[in-house]
């Protein structure tokens, strides 16, 4: 009998261990989820995501995509760190209807944005399964995806200088603890450095703020005045998105990047479970299952969801590949977000603990598109790969402030993500020669002509 064997059933352990295998699955993914609404609440001042809504539709997007996906494909959905920089944009608007507006009153806008987004899934699952993955992926090459997603990150790093500057002892405690978990941690403890970070150096922060150690600026480490006053029991703080141009065309460009992030994560469990996922169910239902679980949580007041990389890794580790293990964690999510207490305990996060993981979590975001372009063999010794990814990465990092004009008495602003990755698929669409072709895993020469 071979031992190493995947699991393709896991009702064949009982179901004890089927309950055990889901909790694994929510600690893989708990740390990266929560953290997406501490750094939005950072960016609108407390006035942000709420943690109980973001773990409840994280819970219900998964199963929500595991319905479209005809129950075969065992992702998670989780938090997505993408919209980060929208997030942010939408909070320092100041201009238009936002001028007088309180940060509470900006993020429904931030919201409605994604439900749009959202929807933009579903027009790129129309067309791939029109005119097939193959002719759609030529538009949207390893060498405009790949700086695209090195983008996100940098764009995101001086948010993580300033966080991480409220106290950069902590800060440095929670970075070296992902560190050494990532690098040298055994079994489950190796794919849950995030969490490891965060409970360690808060650890840390209790100690210190016992004795009296406080942040740089004088204010204290840690308050519990909200903890002892919420409810073990509650219902989540749901609240209606809302809509307007602005906002939309900050968040709704997003989607450009969330959804090849998309097509590289199921390229990714299809290979760990051995299976062809991107044609059966095939990747007009996972894109519709990913798009439609981001504006049915954004609708109601919760962030983006994307498939989750932390649980690719549980799958790969655990040889039990059944999704309903992962529809178990879903469960588990679901119930957790109705514990307020809870919530409001993990809400009392130390600012400077968020900056110190975000200098893995935002790096590791570009690492992802250097391993995106380096994985699909993009040749930079040819002038028209240089180009792209040249464009790519100056509109990504030099429009800081993004690109602000008016139509029709409404003021519009681009970020500089959106203008990136507008720039690098018209260069990919008008510039001749490729070296890329979808499906094929191995790079071919230049046509003639190439440049």
């Amino acid at each position: 009998m071979n031992t190493n064997a995947p699991i393709k059933d896991a009702s064949v352990l009982g179901v004890p261990k089927m309950l055990i295998l889901g909790l694994q699955h929510l600690f893989a993914m708990f740390g990266a989820t929560i953290l997406v609404p501490i750094l939005v609440n950072n960016y609108f001042e407390g006035e942000g995501l709420s943690i109980q809504v973001t773990l409840f539709f994280a819970g219900l997007g998964t199963l929500f995509f595991h319905l479209c996906s005809k129950l075969k494909v065992p992702a998670f959905l989780g938090s997505s760190f993408a919209f980060l920089g929208g997030f942010h944009t939408v909070a320092n608007l100041h201009t238009g209807m936002f001028k007088n507006m309180t940060m509470g009153e900006k993020l429904p806008y931030a919201c409605g944005g994604i439900v749009v987004a959202g929807l933009l899934y579903l027009i790129l699952a129309l067309i791939i399964k029109l005119v097939g993955i193959k002719k759609v992926m030529k538009f949207l090459p390893p060498v405009v995806t790949g700086p695209i997603i090195i983008c996100i990150g940098l764009s995101l790093a001086p948010s993580a200088i300033t966080n991480a500057s409220q106290n950069w002892l902590l800060a440095l405690i929670a970075l070296g603890v992902v560190i050494v978990f990532n690098i040298w941690g055994k079994g489950m403890f190796r794919i849950l450095p995030i969490l490891m970070g965060v409970v360690i150096s808060y650890v840390f922060a209790i100690i210190f703020n016992a004795i009296g150690m406080t942040n740089a600026d004088g204010s204290a480490i840690l308050d519990f005045a909200v903890v002892k006053q919420a409810a073990w029991v509650g219902v989540p703080d749901f609240f209606f998105c809302k809509f307007n141009a602005q906002a939309i065309f900050v968040m709704a460009p997003i989607a450009i990047a969330t959804m090849m992030e998309h097509i590289g994560d199921m390229s990714a469990i299809s290979a760990t479970v051995g299976e062809d996922l991107v044609t059966d169910p095939g990747l007009h239902r996972t894109l519709i299952g990913d798009g439609l679980a981001s504006s049915i949580s954004a609708l109601f007041g919760g962030p983006a969801n994307t498939t989750y990389g932390e649980n690719t890794g549980v799958l790969e580790l655990s040889k039990v590949h059944d999704p309903k293990v992962i529809r178990i964690a879903a469960g588990y999510a679901i119930v957790l977000s109705f514990i307020p207490k809870m919530a409001d305990i993990i809400g009392t996060m130390p600012t400077a603990i968020v900056g110190g993981i975000s200098f893995m979590l935002y790096g590791m975001i570009s690492a992802i598109g250097i391993r995106n372009v380096v994985e699909n063999h993009v040749d930079f010794t040819h002038s028209r790969n240089l180009i792209i990814a040249a464009v790519i990465l100056v509109c990504g990092l030099g429009f800081s402030d993004g690109l602000t004009f008016t139509v029709c008495g409404t003021e519009i602003t681009l970020t500089s993500l959106a203008i990136a990755a507008l720039a690098g698929i018209v260069l990919n669409a008008i510039i001749p020669g490729r070296d890329y072709e979808y499906g094929n895993p191995e790079p071919y020469r230049f046509d003639k002509e190439g440049i």
